[in-house]
């Protein structure tokens, strides 16, 4: 390998990376890496409303759920939280990939569970139990 520096480069290639990547998070402040509890309950609830009412093309949709079930989870870590919410979004935010009746159906958890339920799905009052038509807004 000394005498071919394109292996020697290929061999440490993937070192400066993450290198590279914890110098970039490094710099990310810790709000960013995770919000306040009561701000990923917020943003859950949002992102939930706008997948059940179809606020957007599904892969913004996905992207929306997929950033509030992290932050969530984040946030349930750093505050030592152990409810049926972080539960749900521990256990939601492995799942990909993540298709629309799953998103669905955790949205109405996630909502439900927000209003103090009991994690059980049901169509919530004014959100389509079926989905709409896909909307070209961007989120």
């Amino acid at each position: 390998m000394r005498n071919n520096p394109a292996a020697v480069v290929m061999a440490l290639a993937p070192l400066g990376l993450a290198f590279l990547g914890f110098g970039l998070l490094r710099g990310l402040p810790a709000s960013a890496e995770t919000p306040p509890y009561p701000k990923a309950v917020e943003f859950a609830s949002k992102s939930a409303h706008a997948v059940l009412t179809r606020a957007g093309r599904e892969t913004c949709l996905r992207g929306k759920l997929t950033k509030a079930l992290l932050g969530l989870s984040n946030s349930c870590d750093a505050a030592g939280m152990k409810s049926p919410l972080c539960r749900l979004a521990d256990k939601a935010v492995i799942v990909t990939p993540m298709s629309l009746a799953f998103m669905d159906q955790t949205s109405r958890q996630l909502l439900d569970l927000i209003a103090g339920g009991s994690g059980v799905v049901a169509p919530a009052a004014g959100i389509p139990a079926a989905p709409g038509p896909e909307s070209p807004a961007e989120p």
